[in-house]
């Protein structure tokens, strides 16, 4: 995987640059190292590492101080990255689409923060005003990942929707917020129905019997996102740096989808028609 990534690389004198210090770990050792983490008991990664993973220090003989594995973190990030592109499931046909915030400091302390200054936003949501990031997931009816991105706070959640689902096709189940003729006719046109919930004051419009079973389960969603925010702790404010975010983003998601069993509806719905 890194010799392909190599072959693309640039630079500003049209060669690859090399680090002029070798690390004792290798690329696959640091991620190894990462994604333990994240499916270890602990919740605090210097702990982890000064602590926990010295139960596996003979399978990491070379394993530098806890400063210096903190400065080779950002080098394996283009890498995570691709790796978590390797693992998006993309064949299904049934998709749930939804958003969460991951605040990145308390509503109280958003003026004094300097870290994301320029980066986080200001939103709104049924919960209040917060200050943070925006991800937005599509999970398939088995609850793997499809697809995420990572937006700031302030971003409407129809205007990802589009690029999101670029090669996908069946149907797509979403809560009242996607609510959009506009953006229906655009998916409907290349075989993707929108399927949104309807809200108190709207007639059922082009939804059979078997929409609406599948409908109720985007509740899978939330509960997604809930997994993912109490067992990994995808979101907590003691970033102190932005590659460090997309670090830990990326790896708790990674982590997920390496897991073997994951949040999914009791039942299994099929539908018999195409969009």
């Amino acid at each position: 995987m890194k010799q392909e990534i190599e072959k693309h690389q640039i630079s500003d004198e049209g060669k690859i640059r090399k680090p002029t210090r070798i690390p004792g770990l290798v690329e696959s050792e640091i991620i190894t190292i990462i994604l333990m983490f994240q499916d270890s008991p602990c919740r605090n990664f210097k702990y982890f590492y000064n602590s926990y993973l010295q139960l596996y220090k003979s399978e990491f003989p070379k394993i530098p101080s806890y400063e210096r594995f903190i400065t080779f973190m950002p080098s394996v990030l283009y890498l995570l990255t691709f790796l978590f592109c390797c693992t998006l499931r993309k064949c299904s046909k049934i998709a749930y689409i939804d958003s969460t915030s991951l605040n990145v400091c308390h509503g109280k302390r958003i003026r004094s923060n300097k870290v994301f200054k320029g980066l986080a936003k200001i939103g709104k949501s049924t919960k209040g005003w917060f200050f943070s990031f925006k991800l937005h997931i599509i999970i398939d009816e088995k609850g793997n990942l499809m697809n995420a991105k990572l937006t700031k706070g302030n971003t409407n959640d129809l205007s990802v929707v589009p690029q999101m689902t670029t090669d996908m096709t069946g149907f797509l189940f979403a809560d009242k917020g996607y609510i959009s003729k506009e953006l229906f006719l655009r998916l409907l046109a290349r075989g993707l129905k929108l399927i949104a919930e309807i809200k108190g004051n709207m007639k059922n419009v082009l939804m059979i019997f078997h929409e609406k079973l599948l409908l109720r389960k985007h509740s899978l969603v939330e509960t997604v996102f809930n997994y993912l925010k109490n067992k990994f702790m995808l979101e907590h404010s003691r970033h102190r740096s932005f590659i460090n975010m997309l670090l830990h983003i990326i790896s708790t998601l990674i982590a997920y989808q390496l897991k073997s069993s994951k949040p999914s509806p009791s039942s299994n719905y099929h539908i018999t028609s195409n969009p």
